[in-house]
């Protein structure tokens, strides 16, 4: 009996301790993600923990990247050489008022810059690592053809940089990431961005562009609990978000990052979702999509589309003209997530048209049912 007791002990003690399972052991690894757990991906364990000095690190009075902030189209007809430099650092910003939070960002905003280059073109992409990173950082870019995206060759350590050059071959919408470390806990962290690759012929002529990202944050501390909060994995693994949001941040679309147009306008979305875990159902309610480009594919668009599927690690392109004005509401359709702050507002000025449109608004027009 003894001798079954010392052979259980032995065994349940490999169990736990045995070696990760991960197919790239030299690569990837953080001083912060745990090793003495098993580990069924390439790469470190989703278990990441480390002590946070918020003070360490430059604090941003805003998060989150402006929906307006798109580069113009594109407007040559031949190929060129694109030089593209991006900074990893990593930052203390606001998830919301009074709640702070250490994200991992390209260019200290999230989501990352807009890129945008012409099909055909050669990219020359310069990432540096700032010199207090905790991490080292890379980026995967699914525009890339090639290992890793491009991580393969771009996994940068604090202070370092590094260059990628490749053939923006095919057309589309594409999501770049971090993917150094734990892939999944630098997204998480906000290290996420859009990038077009614009079609030789360009894309037609709209009024207006905006840049739309929605993104998870996994924090210790409940939704909405007050105060500086650290990341938990474990809520990440479970793939239970405290926020699901929209440009980094709760509110980040509302108010004065609310989008604007005019009655007329055609209005154009790039809409991208870093995940990690979630499919966003997007929908702008009040208004129907004249054009989807669904899984952002350039080609054969789908016509007259109340909600549209945007895969984690996905993108869509969106079209529509704006007929009536007042306040639209951008919204992920499992409508839950708004409480967790996926939302944001089109603001729409102009004339009325009341063969489009017509009633009475608040308590005035309501009407209650007897029963």
């Amino acid at each position: 009996m003894q001798i079954k007791k010392i052979v259980l002990a032995v065994l349940v003690t490999t169990l736990i301790t045995g070696p990760a399972y991960a197919s790239e052991k030299k690569q990837h690894h953080s001083k912060h993600s745990s090793k003495n757990m098993t580990n069924f991906g390439p790469g470190d364990h989703y278990a990441h923990s480390m002590k946070i000095n918020p003070a360490k690190f430059s604090k941003v009075d805003d998060i989150s990247r402006s929906a307006n902030d798109v580069p113009a189209p594109l407007k040559r007809k031949s190929v060129k050489k694109v030089e593209i430099n991006l900074r990893a650092v990593e930052v203390i910003g606001e998830i919301a008022d009074r709640i702070s939070y250490h994200y991992w960002t390209f260019n200290e905003t999230v989501p990352g810059p807009f890129l945008r280059v012409r099909e055909g073109d050669t990219v020359e992409l310069n990432l540096q690592n700032a010199k207090n990173s905790s991490h080292a950082h890379g980026i995967d870019l699914h525009a890339v053809t090639g290992p890793g995206g491009g991580m393969a060759v771009t996994k940068v350590e604090p202070g370092e940089s590094k260059t990628l050059s490749f053939k923006a071959k095919t057309a589309g919408l594409y999501v770049y990431h971090c993917a150094a470390g734990n892939a999944a806990t630098h997204i998480a962290n906000g290290m996420y961005g859009l990038i077009l690759v614009e079609p030789k012929q360009g894309l037609s002529k709209v009024d207006h562009e905006f840049y739309i990202m929605q993104g998870e944050l996994y924090t210790k501390g409940r939704l909405g609990k007050k105060g500086f909060q650290k990341f938990d994995s474990y809520k990440m693994i479970n793939e239970r978000p405290e926020y699901i949001v929209f440009n980094g941040r709760t509110g980040a679309l509302v108010e004065a990052g609310q989008l604007q147009a005019k009655v007329g306008d055609k209005v154009r979305l790039f809409v991208g979702n870093a995940g990690v875990s979630k499919i966003s159902s997007f929908h702008v309610i009040g208004e129907i999509f004249d054009k989807v480009y669904p899984e952002a594919a350039l080609s054969n668009p789908h016509k007259n589309v109340q909600t549209t599927l945007v895969p984690a690690g996905g993108a869509t392109m969106l079209e529509f003209q704006v007929d009536y004005p007042g306040n639209y509401v951008l919204v992920d359709h499992a409508l839950t997530r708004i409480d967790r702050g996926a939302w944001g507002i089109l603001n729409v000025t102009g004339k009325e048209n009341h063969t489009l449109y017509n009633g009475v608004e608040g308590s005035e027009g309501e009407h209650h049912d007897e029963h």
